[in-house]
């Protein structure tokens, strides 16, 4: 059995605004991309903000972010290192937004209206959870 190699970067806590801009950036560029019908964009804008909240919250709360290419270390650290409220369903669902990022980025699929609106869904959950827990 192999253990996961944690690529990890020490980030000063009061900088979880920069990648919480970001995150509201990617999150706005989604609800436009799904205005004009582009849902490659909706999926890929859906995965980046996801990723973006997530470094936000790492960062805020234990000032430190993934840094590696394999962004579901991010969801392990998340577990380790935050003690928040349903933060086991939330990371489920984070699980699920970035275990399509490949198909929407890399594959020659291209995603439906069902498959934009079904990530949407799931990112705006999380990307909105994220941000109360932020503010608490």
């Amino acid at each position: 059995m192999t253990s996961k190699k944690y690529k990890i970067v020490q980030v000063d806590r009061e900088h979880f605004v920069n990648y919480q801009r970001k995150a509201e950036e990617f999150y706005k560029a989604m609800l436009y991309a799904e205005k004009a019908e582009y849902w490659n964009a909706v999926g890929l804008n859906a995965v980046h903000c996801a990723i973006s909240i997530a470094d936000t919250m790492l960062v805020k709360f234990s000032g430190m972010r993934s840094a590696s290419d394999d962004h579901m270390l991010a969801v392990d650290l998340m577990k380790q290192n935050l003690n928040l409220p349903d933060i086991r369903d939330k990371l489920n669902t984070l699980r699920r937004i970035l275990a399509k990022k490949s198909l929407v980025e890399y594959d020659s699929i291209t995603f439906s209206k069902n498959d934009a609106m079904d990530i949407m869904k799931q990112s705006e959950r999380f990307y909105l959870w994220a941000r109360e827990e932020l503010l608490k």
